[in-house]
């Protein structure tokens, strides 16, 4: 494992080693003004873009098929498609993972810095050798323009206070970093008449950090986003700033604007093979351990009756919520589910209401409601039998696939429900 070998850090070897970026981060903690996330355009190259979103066991499988087919690769990396710390306990799981699985790969990650900060510990312990942290400005005044609200410790903050935290949090998560031996890029994104002259102040700051590399991105527009009509910066502008900061700090000149799903060389795209096989792990079911968190240790059923999972999620008015109590598994609760008639809102609601349950049976599911659940990090499994035949597996860590669905519903195809749509 040769830490040189990384082709973001080392223009030198960008033509020999690539890198796979993993997308099992879907949430983020920060919304910034130049952001419109969207995570199925296999057309656009930036952050933020990918075409699916994993949870840590199905990128085990996904990147066994990585492997097999491009055998160049250095780096396993971690870049969103939202923030990895947002994401923490898929973030480090999958680093563990992939440390284990693949012990002489070099492991990287890409973060806002807000909450990297409790996990740099357990980073540098399996390895992390590689962090990327996305400073835009180092003067609160500036970052206000910049971002529309940070959210921290469960609460969300106006950009006036939000960022003091925020740019307090990335210097003191930088000097951590470097403390500990681990190799540090900044990204800082060029924004015309934003931060363009507040760059160089940047470049300095981490010059006095000992940051290795800084990449002065230029700012991409994006349609949809609060600054989708502020101009990309032109390249005279994008090379007069890197000059100037490139008398503070080394500059990386070969970017290419990863995606989150990234993989081979910088700049290449995506093979068709590989995008095939990360919409198959996507959909891979995958009963995941509800003993691993904490916060998600309930288990929520589709049922007509309170025996059989026998209920399409489109019917349900009202899920069973599981979990373990005095010793046992047994009911919690039976909640509400959001009325039909609000679109894709619906299925924003119903995963905040069972944003404690780490899993979700059903007999069927839409397409809508299963993207929106997964990504805000609830499973979902198509099975038929008994609950407490399908509790008993989950709990005592076996493996549901003999209970799973062996030609899984789609909305309005051998659907259950009245063809209508998952709204």
């Amino acid at each position: 494992m040769d830490i040189n070998n990384h082709p973001c850090f080392n223009d030198k070897v960008r033509h020999t080693f690539g890198r796979v970026h993993l997308p099992v981060a879907p949430r983020c903690n920060i919304q910034c003004k130049f952001c419109n996330r969207k995570f199925d355009c296999i057309n656009e190259s930036r952050p933020g873009v990918t075409s699916g979103v994993l949870s840590p066991a199905q990128a085990m499988v996904y990147l066994g098929a990585v492997f097999k087919k491009v055998k160049n690769l250095s780096v396993v990396g971690i870049a969103g498609p939202g923030d990895p710390f947002a994401n923490p306990e898929e973030t480090m799981e999958t680093l563990r993972r992939v440390r284990a699985t693949y012990p002489d790969m070099l492991l990287c990650l890409a973060s806002n810095g807000l909450n990297i900060g409790p996990y740099i510990d357990e980073l540098a312990q399996i390895q992390v050798s590689h962090v990327t942290i996305t400073v835009n400005a180092i003067d609160p005044s500036v970052a206000e323009k910049i971002y529309a609200w940070v959210r921290c410790d469960k609460r969300v903050y106006h950009p006036s206070e939000g960022v003091k935290i925020l740019l307090g949090r990335q210097m003191e998560a930088i000097r951590h970093l470097k403390e500990r031996g681990v190799m540090v890029k900044v990204n800082s994104i060029i924004i015309p008449g934003i931060n363009d002259a507040h760059i160089p102040d940047v470049a300095r700051k981490m010059g006095e950090m000992q940051v290795d590399i800084l990449n002065c991105l230029p700012y991409y527009p994006n349609q949809g986003s609060a600054f989708e009509n502020v101009p990309e910066p032109s390249k005279d502008m994008v090379a007069k700033i890197r000059a100037e900061a490139g008398k503070y700090i080394h500059q990386m000149h070969h970017c290419t604007r990863c995606r989150a799903d990234a993989v081979g060389l910088l700049g290449d795209s995506m093979p068709p093979e590989l995008l095939k096989a990360l919409k198959a792990c996507e959909a891979m079911p995958e009963p995941p351990s509800v003993k691993t968190d904490s916060t998600r240790s309930y288990v929520a059923v589709a049922s007509r009756e309170g025996v059989l999972v026998n209920q399409h999620l489109g019917e349900a008015e009202h899920l069973l919520i599981y979990g373990e109590k005095d010793g046992a598994v047994s009911l919690i609760e039976s909640r509400d589910t959001p009325e039909s008639g609000s679109g894709m809102k619906r299925w924003e609601d119903l995963s905040a209401s069972i944003s404690d349950c780490g899993l979700l049976l059903v007999s069927g599911i839409g397409d809508n409601p299963r993207q929106v659940l997964t990504r805000n990090g609830i499973n979902v499994v198509e099975i038929e039998g008994m609950i407490e035949d399908a509790l008993q597996t989950i709990y005592t860590g076996g493996n549901l696939r003999r209970l799973m669905k062996r030609t899984p519903t789609a909305c309005g195809a051998q659907c259950q429900g009245g063809g209508m749509g998952c709204g």
